[in-house]
């Protein structure tokens, strides 16, 4: 009873505060809905930012890779604080100045028509078919995970994760089809808080569960250090999904572009109310985020200790094991969760986890809803359309989306393991390319929009020949590269010295690219955003450096 009252009681009282702070919000004009009316200040564009992408599929995902790997798995976390630097002092400036709603008008201006098209199709198809219903599946899996709910209604797994999909689902489309921009960025930042301190709480609990209760907190990491020395390592060895040469490849390429050109992160940047403020939220963001393995690391690590090295029970029948043996480390969060957190905690723990999943979902439905109805609809199919015409089709598109991921989640995702780093691959499949083109575009004023498209669709045709093609273990991807994320590297490496050289060639535009400034926001810098930038990665260097036992390498 205590866990359901405090469900409910959170949930509803961010639902709340939402409406209080939103309730005067302009969503009948383009801008109002789709950017917030530009007037998103730093803590929410931070809130915001962190809560979109700390979803399940941290929670879940990276602490299921890090039972497994260890602290290496961090690099996605810790790398992000760095590709957050890049996107405040390299590209936040060109966005604003540009006056965008969406990456696709960026790319329409620099190359050309043809660009927006594509890149908007390609943006809508992959959040529908792999980031949605990645969130969905974890979210509706580690919800079922912390709270027994397919044994506390007698229903199958499977028939439970079909159930919290379909109610994730419904909620999330609430805030995102009549709340607007604002109204997410709010929710989000509200969400936020009450992560950090659960997902705090969670970090402590089981720490001390590891501990003892007679031992402070030092103990248990002497305890999983002492059982498995690579616990503490921050570079993967060759057994890990993140080897540590990846570093700088794949790892590098599909941080950099999620943080810098991705939709669905970088549209709540977009309507910052002016330059300063959205590089305050940004290098918040960025600071918060290098610190994540706090809550999306450690639990992990302490899970695998609680599973294998102490025999703890109640943890075991918790993570279970799939059908080839191993350890279901999706489970393991979940699993870690209910094992250490009291009745009237688990259920305010629970409304952050459903609060962080409905974040990214309604966050991802409205970025989708952005770019149909202002890259597809307006250019498109009705280009004399009103205001309001556009916000419904947007709504149509964000009810279409949320449908087919709810069916694709299942099937794309159910009986996986490893599943963070498969998530991380699909990702590739457009990141890879679409990173090529937008660097090439945003530094080089030659290159035009007919060697941007042919870079573009060679780009995937090669992501989707070394993702689903690649022969599996010992296949030729893997013979050549060792690593899928070293394919990446590859790949992007070959992109951009093709865009380039086919612009060298004839390919060019016959004048130099100039941006202008359509003057939609002050774009007076934030005054201490450089050596705020340069403190953040000498941060990130020095935890890495801190936690490298380099005498595994020698």
């Amino acid at each position: 009873m205590l866990t359901a009252i405090s469900f409910l009681f959170f949930t509803a009282l961010v639902a709340f505060l939402t409406w209080r702070v939103t309730r005067n919000s302009d969503l009948a004009t383009d801008e109002g809905y789709f950017l917030a009316g530009r007037s998103l200040t730093g803590v929410f564009i931070a809130g915001s930012l962190l809560l979109t992408n700390l979803s399940t599929e941290q929670l879940v995902g990276l602490n299921g890779d890090s039972f497994n790997d260890g602290l290496s798995v961090m690099c996605w976390e810790v790398v992000a604080g760095a590709s957050l630097v890049i996107l405040a002092l390299v590209f936040l400036p060109r966005y604003l100045k540009s006056g965008i709603a969406t990456i696709p008008q960026f790319l329409e201006a620099r190359y050309g028509r043809s660009l927006r098209a594509v890149t908007a199709a390609i943006f809508i198809i992959a959040y529908m078919l792999i980031l949605l219903p990645f969130v969905l599946f974890l979210g509706a899996n580690g919800l079922n995970g912390m709270l027994g709910l397919h044994t506390q209604f007698g229903v199958s797994e499977l028939q439970m994760i079909w159930i919290l999909l379909i109610f994730i689902a419904t909620l999330g489309g609430a805030y995102a089809i009549f709340g607007g921009l604002k109204a997410i960025a709010v929710s989000d930042t509200f969400n936020g808080a009450g992560l950090l301190v659960g997902g705090l709480m969670i970090t402590y609990f089981s720490l001390k569960l590891v501990a003892g209760s007679d031992a402070g907190l030092g103990g248990a990491f002497e305890k999983i250090a002492e059982s498995d020395p690579d616990a503490f390592q921050s570079l993967g060895t060759s057994n890990e999904s993140t080897h540590w040469p990846t570093l700088f490849t794949g790892v590098l390429l599909l941080n950099f572009f999620y943080w810098t050109t991705n939709q669905q992160i970088i549209q709540r940047t977009f309507g910052a109310k002016n330059l300063a403020e959205g590089q305050k939220g940004v290098l918040l963001a960025a600071f918060f985020k290098i610190l994540a393995p706090l809550i999306l690391v450690l639990p992990g690590i302490a899970a695998a200790y609680l599973v294998i090295a102490a025999g703890d029970a109640e943890m075991i029948e918790g993570v279970g094991r799939t059908g080839d043996g191993a350890w279901n480390t999706s489970r393991a969060y979940g699993a870690l969760v209910a094992r250490v957190l009291p009745d009237w905690l688990l259920g305010f723990f629970s409304a952050v986890v459903v609060g962080s999943i409905l974040s990214t979902f309604n966050s991802v439905l409205n970025s989708a809803a952005t770019l149909y109805s202002l890259d597809v609809y307006k250019m498109y199919l009705n280009p004399t359309a009103s205001s309001e015409q556009v916000r419904k089709s947007g709504q149509i598109c964000s009810m279409v989306v949320a449908i087919l991921a709810v069916i694709a989640a299942p099937f794309a995702f159910y009986g996986r393991d490893w599943v963070f780093s498969f998530f991380q691959g699909l990702n590739g499949v457009y990141f890879i390319p679409l990173a090529a083109v937008i660097l090439v575009g945003l530094f080089n004023r030659w290159a035009d929009g007919r060697s941007a498209l042919f870079t573009l669709l060679l780009g995937l045709g090669l992501m989707i020949l070394g993702t689903f093609q690649s022969g599996g273990e010992g296949g030729w991807l893997e013979s050549i590269f060792g690593s899928g994320f070293h394919y990446m590297g590859a790949v992007f490496a070959l992109l951009v010295v093709l865009q380039l050289g086919l612009s060298a060639f004839g390919l060019r535009r016959q004048e130099a690219y100039e941006q202008v400034d359509v003057g939609a926001v002050d774009l007076t810098p934030w005054p201490y955003a450089k050596p705020v930038g340069i403190g953040l990665i000498v941060f990130v260097l020095a935890i890495y450096a801190w936690f490298a036992d380099l005498s595994a390498f020698t």
